[in-house]
């Protein structure tokens, strides 16, 4: 039986005889779909998704009135409708390989596997991944080349670039790598260049803020203390602390729940407060009307998890006109 997935609540008139269609792995809440939404409106239709984590599927669900299915290894890839799009913000996980020999076949035993295996069954037009800028040096460098060896070999020309988040209009100094793939060699493809506008941290805060949402004494002692002793090891490890004028905060991090240490705001005549979930979802550029139905501890986790959404937006406009731009060549 066919995989069957429900409307969404961003864009309810989904239909459409010429849009493009797309499947969303390792889905998380839903980022790297919001993005392309964006981009593509009415264009783009999702037919399928992916996401183990229940929590994430939860809000997936609240905001795009369809919940993606589970865990991707028992995904049967030929039981998945026809479609035109892969987004994956999928997991790094080194290859036990020494170097890489045979692409495709040595990504078994990993999640990228589970990509690859369903980009070789469909052969879909556009495969956009998305992950940490670490990616590039992972397992000195086999985890990357492994990758893009993969990709070529299943008919893919593949163009990749680190982006940073600050430079997309949001106040966050965020580097990750993002991977465009395009089936064959004919579609010509840059990566968008950065937005001229000036951001700063006070511009996804909120006036009024619960008290619950500042640290405690002990916490923010033990906040001081920690990056005392951090300096006198000679390393800048420890709490960051931000004001409404800081141009960004540092990345926000899927740990963020426990201690807030790496994003503080800075509050007059009190210690410093946490981001609320809110805040830590503008600070990814997630609209406010981005329904967040879970504790602030997942509602922390699944932020952090996530992506920038703009700078998802930027590159899945180049990718439209992209692939826009090849149909008017074919027709001319």
């Amino acid at each position: 039986m066919t995989y069957i997935m429900g409307r969404n609540l961003f864009n309810m008139s989904i239909d459409k005889k010429n849009s493009y269609k797309a499947i969303d792995l390792f889905a998380g809440i839903g980022g790297i779909r919001l993005g392309f939404e964006q981009a593509f409106g009415e264009e783009i239709e999702f037919v399928f998704a992916s996401e183990i984590d229940k929590y994430a599927r939860q809000t997936y669900y609240a905001n795009f009135a369809e919940e993606p299915f589970g865990d991707i290894t028992q995904i049967d890839e030929t039981k998945i409708e026809k479609f035109d799009i892969l987004l994956a913000g999928f997991p790094c996980q080194a290859f036990s390989v020494a170097g890489y020999r045979k692409g495709f076949e040595d990504t078994r035993g990993t999640l990228f596997f589970d990509v690859a295996r369903i980009i070789k069954y469909h052969k879909p037009k556009v495969v956009f991944l998305e992950n940490v800028k670490g990616l590039v040096g992972h397992d000195k460098g086999k985890t990357f080349n492994v990758i893009l060896e993969t990709l070529r070999e299943l008919g893919y020309r593949v163009e990749y670039k680190i982006l940073n988040a600050k430079d997309f209009g949001v106040p966050q100094n965020r580097e990750r790598i993002y991977i465009v793939c395009f089936l064959g060699d004919e579609v010509e493809f840059e990566f968008p260049n950065k937005i001229e506008i000036e951001v700063k941290v006070g511009d996804i805060l909120d006036d009024k803020i619960e008290d619950k949402y500042t640290i405690s004494d002990k916490l923010w002692a033990g906040h001081q203390r920690r990056k005392i002793e951090h300096k006198e090891k000679g390393n800048g490890f420890g709490y960051s602390i931000f004001n409404k004028n800081s141009s960004y905060t540092s990345t926000i991090s899927a740990r963020y729940y426990k201690d807030g240490s790496e994003i503080l705001i800075e509050q007059d005549g009190k210690n410093p407060r946490k981001l609320t979930p809110r805040e830590a979802g503008r600070l990814q550029g997630f609209p406010d009307k981005f329904h967040i139905k879970v504790s602030d501890v997942q509602a922390y986790k699944q932020f952090g998890n996530s992506v920038s959404v703009p700078v998802i937006k930027a590159i899945a406009k180049n990718i439209l006109n992209s692939i826009k731009k090849e149909k008017q060549d074919e027709c001319k």
